[in-house]
């Protein structure tokens, strides 16, 4: 059921509560070994391979040490729950797992919260300070079903539809979009990871439409149609419109002039996702709105949705 799954995801799903970040020093040191062999992050599994992991020594969070009702709220952003998938709206701030010095990410929250699912399990992620729509496989078959069609996006199947509105730096003028450049994310600046357009880099593709335009900022639409690390932010920031409240790509005197109006987030929201139910195989569309700070920077922008 693993074949095609990356080995930094494989060892997601299975190493449960240990920290991203020692997953990657594990990988990075070689002690993580598909059929004897040394594997970098990237490398997809076989069907017979054989992987190697070594003995995990951490304290786990678990369920019953974590204070579930710090995390109540949650309930309360359910988009959608039928008997295979959960459906929130996740916050901005909250990191989709644990790691890299977060002890508790919103799927060991929702863990916590949800007590009576025997099974829960990401079936894509969310940066943390981006916000909405974030599906949840309440079965191992779900999970592996949507894990095909998410990898994909909506560039080989078209069974996806994935949106984001973005607040941009100044008045968008390019009509909608199509944004076809590659993106280097293994790349550092400064000793620092980040993401950059680079010719020898992955394929990306996003469309980007105009919604609402003002001299100071727009109010854009992005439909992706592949997955790459901070795509959207860096696809933004390529034409000329570096996303609001951005503090890795974004513009800092723009971002300044944000927060007088109310901003203090990044501004990138998953709208809308449409795709394919992984066992009735209907269409599923589910929307999640803006949350209020983010409309009343609009507001403030005099910028509207339609």
């Amino acid at each position: 059921m693993h074949a095609g799954q990356r080995v930094d995801n494989f060892l997601f799903t299975h190493l449960k509560g240990v920290p991203k970040t020692h997953i990657y020093r594990i990988i990075r040191k070689g002690e993580v070994r598909v059929n004897k062999g040394r594997v970098k992050q990237t490398t997809k599994l076989k069907v017979g391979d054989q992987v190697r992991i070594p003995p995990i020594r951490l304290a786990e969070r678990t369920a019953a040490n974590i204070d579930a009702t710090r995390y109540e709220f949650l309930k309360r952003a359910t988009l959608f729950e039928d008997d295979a998938l959960l459906i929130i709206n996740k916050p901005s701030g909250m990191a989709v797992h644990a790691g890299s010095g977060i002890q508790i990410g919103l799927i060991e929250a929702l863990r916590a919260v949800r007590q009576d699912l025997r099974y829960l399990e990401l079936v894509h992620r969310l940066d943390r300070a981006t916000s909405g729509c974030l599906v949840l496989a309440k079965k191992a078959s779900v999970l592996k079903a949507l894990h095909e069609d998410f990898k994909n996006n909506s560039l080989t199947t078209g069974r996806l539809d994935k949106r984001y509105y973005t607040l941009v730096k100044g008045r968008w003028r390019h009509g909608e979009r199509n944004v076809v450049k590659p993106l280097n994310t293994e790349a550092r600046q400064h000793g620092e990871r980040v993401v950059i357009v680079d010719a020898q880099g992955k394929y990306a593709r996003s469309i980007m439409r105009p919604v609402s335009v003002s001299d100071l900022a727009s109010l854009v639409e992005v439909k992706l149609l592949t997955g790459r690390t901070h795509q959207v932010r860096v696809h933004a920031l390529s034409e000329g419109h570096p996303i609001a409240g951005d503090p890795k790509y974004g513009d800092l005197e723009f971002n300044k002039s944000m927060k007088a109006f109310g901003l203090s987030r990044l501004f990138l929201h998953a709208v809308s996702l449409r795709f394919r139910h992984p066992i009735t195989d209907a269409e599923l569309q589910v929307e999640a709105p803006l949350s209020d700070d983010l409309n009343a920077v609009l507001t403030q922008l005099t910028l509207s949705l339609n």
